[in-house]
């Protein structure tokens, strides 16, 4: 029994290379051995990319935490600002209380 796409890797009628088909192993009856040689190809392919994987996961990891970290520098920095600001107010109010005392003190 020939599989389909067996044979010449170039088909010579339309000058293209064969390609994989899709299989359920659930609705068609494979043997072991296919079974195993699907399995070993899934593991060949999922080696190939793992490098790939990591990669990108090692780069989305750095930039959420650097997210998070500019957001908790600027919550700090927002902060401080509110504190100065506060205190400049107080010296300003204070400023203006001994400016008033003074000109009806005169």
């Amino acid at each position: 029994m020939a599989a389909s796409g067996a044979g010449d890797p170039l088909d010579a009628k339309r000058g293209e290379a064969p390609f994989a088909q899709r299989i359920d192993p659930t609705r068609e009856k494979l043997t072991p051995e296919q079974l195993y040689s699907m399995w070993r190809a899934q593991l060949a392919q999922w080696q190939k990319v793992l490098p790939q994987r990591r990669t990108r996961n090692i780069v989305t990891r750095l930039g959420i935490g650097a997210l998070v970290l500019a957001i908790y520098g600027y919550t700090f920095y927002s902060i401080s600002q509110e504190r100065f600001l506060d205190e400049l107010e107080d010296e300003a109010k204070a400023a203006r209380a001994r400016a008033l005392a003074r000109a009806s003190g005169s």
